[in-house]
């Protein structure tokens, strides 16, 4: 996990897996990155180079999602693997995430949430 600073708000790239052994890497990370932050800048999880996602994952982008939803912030998700959207759709969350195609759109989109690719469309983009 590597989390880095923009002026646009701030990025999680997450590398590997995302399950049982590695979400606390990711709440460690919010909390070190989240804990005395002011203000309203998204949080980007660039999901490019993540390889697998489990419940175990998919509870920790909820637990942040609520966070930031309580600090009035947004969680927005980019480059999400097929496999992980798949998951998405069948749990619903898709219609929860913001889902991006890549960290600069995320990074670009409005405080309105505009520029949001679904992740239905997401998935049909690197199928073609």
């Amino acid at each position: 996990m590597d989390v880095r600073q923009h002026a646009l708000g701030v990025l999680f790239v997450l590398c590997g897996e995302l399950d049982f052994d590695s979400v606390v890497q990711l709440h460690e990370a919010a909390d070190a990155e989240l804990g005395g932050a002011t203000g309203r800048l998204p949080v980007v999880v660039d999901c490019a180079a993540l390889t697998f996602c489990d419940s175990s994952g998919i509870s920790a982008l909820l637990r942040l999602y609520q966070r930031l939803t309580t600090e009035q912030r947004s969680l927005r998700l980019a480059a999400v693997p097929a496999s992980v959207s798949r998951l998405f759709t069948l749990t619903g969350l898709d219609q929860l995430f913001s889902v991006h195609k890549d960290a600069a759109e995320a990074l670009a989109t409005g405080s309105d949430g505009r520029g949001a690719v679904p992740a239905v469309q997401q998935n049909e983009e690197r199928s073609a």
